[in-house]
């Protein structure tokens, strides 16, 4: 009898900590991927100064000797998201491929919405 509430107990915590774990867990990945972008974007700007065009594929501003070191584009990922390859000045920029709930905020507001894979960040 003793150990048929031992599991009860247990399996009750369970259940409530599961998911505010999954919460967490996607709040979490909607920053790293909002920190992400801010990344990018500031080192496509700062391309977009030193050299004077209007766009670069995201390999470029990635290396050792580029403006984001000590990353390549795969270790930006947090949550099998998709980032867009070239950045164009004046255009949005686009994530695709967050899971449910991550997307949808704007670079200064990290409020997602529930449904959205998608985020899109004006520069």
């Amino acid at each position: 009898m003793e150990l048929m509430i031992v599991v009860v107990v247990i399996s009750l915590l369970a259940a409530m900590a599961i998911p505010a774990f999954n919460k967490v867990r996607t709040s979490l990945q909607n920053k790293a991927v909002v920190n992400n972008i801010r990344l990018i974007t500031s080192a496509a700007d700062q391309y977009f100064i030193e050299e004077g065009l209007s766009a670069v594929a995201i390999v470029d501003l990635i290396g050792s000797d580029a403006y984001i070191k000590g990353v390549n584009e795969a270790s930006l990922q947090v949550a099998n998201e998709d980032y867009t390859d070239v950045i164009e000045r004046g255009n949005n920029y686009r994530v695709n491929g967050l899971p449910s709930g991550v997307g949808g905020a704007g670079v200064d507001a990290l409020d997602p919405t529930n449904g959205s894979t998608e985020l899109v960040v004006s520069f």
